[in-house]
């Protein structure tokens, strides 16, 4: 059986030209990088006042047996496509982290891919790069502010701002900067984040447009003076070098899948230590251009969906018109307690534990988010009619439709059962009225405590330390209005990776909580979960290497 990159590199894409042209994206709009990407400036598209139909996809808590939400959302497309429907993907860009790591790439898998997979999933049009450097440009602009005669009063024990880097890397997740003499700066303890959990990301991806990015990328809050007053970008003077390095990064990367669909890939932001959705840009731009627009949001809903919806929607008026649940039989049954060894094994009573798990994200579907709800389950061949019965049974009772996809193994061809019962339900759809998980007039720990309650089914909330007296002094300053985002473990509704299934009547513990002033929210981290990941034991990296036909190779 060949691998996702064999497939890839057998694929024989479109010049992009072709695939602006079959989107309609006008010619001015197109910046060419090479003969299988563009840019694409969302300024010269024009304005549609009917907007495609959103249809949103998510999945089940992630296990080691996999579920394959960016494969279906592609076959998803693809099968749109094949239906005669006008289709466009929107999807975020790989980070070089879990490329070299142990998850993967971005691009989907086997016959639904996006192409070039290689480049996007290497350096792509640089645009975590530059998100990087505008990160790290204003990190060396508060330092040298403080060893320029500090004129702000800058107290160096309250910097906040990070720096970033797009690897994996354990050993600069906390570090002292500085130090070597007077010559070499004020030496203070620092630390680098991941670049998909860098504010910036998270900035890049809410921003409407270049001068809303600026104006965004201004309010980032980086220290304290010695008075105790927040110190900003725009205290430091550093929003318009930011927007400058920004400036062709904010423009939308055009590519296609292997069936020739266009899509849209821009920004990268984790769900679990940030919002995990692509840009508003480049989704705003999709829907300009066609009938139906497929996304997807980091991680399982509980994270990524509810994210997307109280954070991405809130900020920028979308709302879709009905959410997918991606699930495998292997990973519910591994939700289910199911030993790794025997997931291919027939084990209908460990699926009917696992079901829990699909069961509560189908429920905040309907009726906390209020959103038609449909399963999309990709089969394994190792699956039996008896599971597939029992799965079938449970989504019939819970009131949600269900359908397989078989996107891996033939593209499009083997999701148009699926495509054509999306179509249907969202072009039945009249209603588009927001239902978010909590209200914005609700106090930021009560916030925090909704989302854990009714989203990831906690009994209560203990907040360490000093938190609350924190929440209490940024609502004093004036961004009591925020929404949360909560920073958490992806495996499990709680903060404990090993709990699956659908735990109940838990305590989640919030540790710490850090204003993003420029993206609108604040970040409430929950058990152990950390900014800056490390490598696994043997990393994706090893296997990674280029031959002597300059082919690369080992890459998924």
């Amino acid at each position: 059986m060949p691998t996702d990159i064999e497939i890839a590199q057998a694929a024989t894409p479109r010049k992009i030209e072709e695939i602006a042209r079959t989107a309609n994206i006008p010619e001015d709009a197109l910046v060419p990088y090479g003969r299988y990407i563009a840019k694409v400036d969302p300024m010269q598209v024009p304005q549609r006042e009917k907007k495609a139909r959103l249809i949103l996809v998510t999945a089940i808590n992630p296990t080691p047996a996999g579920e394959g939400k960016t494969t279906v959302s592609v076959g998803l497309a693809d099968g749109m496509t094949k239906i005669g429907k006008k289709a466009m993907l929107a999807l975020r860009e790989p980070s070089l982290g879990p490329v070299f790591g142990m998850k993967g790439g971005a691009t989907g898998g086997g016959y639904a891919q996006v192409l070039p997979m290689e480049n996007i999933n290497l350096h792509f049009t640089g645009d975590l790069h530059a998100i990087t450097a505008a990160n790290n440009l204003l990190a060396a602009m508060v330092d040298n502010h403080i060893q320029q005669g500090n004129k702000l009063g800058i107290d160096p024990r309250t910097v906040t701002w990070r720096r970033c880097l797009d690897v994996n890397d354990r050993q600069l997740r906390s570090i002292v900067s500085g130090i070597g003499g007077k010559a070499n700066g004020m030496p203070r303890e620092d630390g680098f984040d991941i670049t998909a959990a860098s504010e910036v990301m998270a900035v890049f991806c809410l921003a409407q447009d270049l001068q809303d990015l600026k104006a965004r990328l201004a309010r980032l809050q980086v220290a304290r003076t010695f008075a105790g007053a927040p110190v900003t970008a725009g205290d430091i003077h550093a929003e318009g070098a930011m927007t400058a390095l920004l400036r062709d990064a904010i423009q939308p990367n055009l590519v296609q899948t292997i069936d020739g669909t266009p899509c849209l890939m821009h920004g990268g932001p984790f769900a679990n230590i940030a919002h995990g959705c692509n840009s508003v840009i480049a989704t705003k731009t999709a829907m300009n251009l066609a009938d139906y627009v497929v996304t997807e949001a980091g991680f399982g809903g509980d994270l990524g969906a509810e994210k997307f919806l109280d954070i991405k929607c809130r900020q920028s008026g979308i709302w879709p018109d009905a959410i997918i649940v991606v699930a495998t039989v292997r990973a519910l049954k591994h939700h289910g307690g199911c030993p790794k060894d025997q997931l291919s094994v027939e084990g209908v009573e460990y699926l009917k534990k696992g079901l829990t798990n699909l069961m509560a994200h189908i429920d905040h579907v309907k009726n906390v988010w209020k959103r038609p709800v449909i399963v999309a389950m990709n089969r394994f061949i190792t699956d039996t009619e008896a599971e597939m019965a029992a799965l079938r049974a449970a989504c019939e009772e819970a009131g949600a439709p269900v359908e397989l996809c078989d996107g891996w193994a033939r593209g499009g061809a083997g999701v148009t059962e699926l495509a054509k019962l999306v179509c249907d339900t969202v072009d039945a759809q009249t209603d588009s009225t927001p239902s978010y998980t909590y209200e914005d007039d609700l106090k930021l720990a009560d916030k925090i405590t909704a989302v854990a309650q009714r989203i990831y089914g906690a009994k209560d909330v203990a907040f360490a330390g000093s938190v609350l007296k924190q929440l209490s002094k940024l609502e004093e300053e004036g961004w009591g209005k925020c929404p949360v985002c909560i920073a958490k473990t992806q495996y499990s509704f709680s903060d404990d990776p090993k709990a699956l299934g659908a735990p109940k009547d838990f305590t989640l513990h919030i540790r710490s909580v850090r204003l993003s002033a420029g993206a609108g929210f604040v970040v409430a981290f929950a058990g152990d979960i950390i900014a800056m990941p490390g490598l696994p034991r043997v990393p994706a990296a090893e296997g990674i290497d280029v031959n002597a036909e300059g082919k690369i190779v080992g890459l998924f």
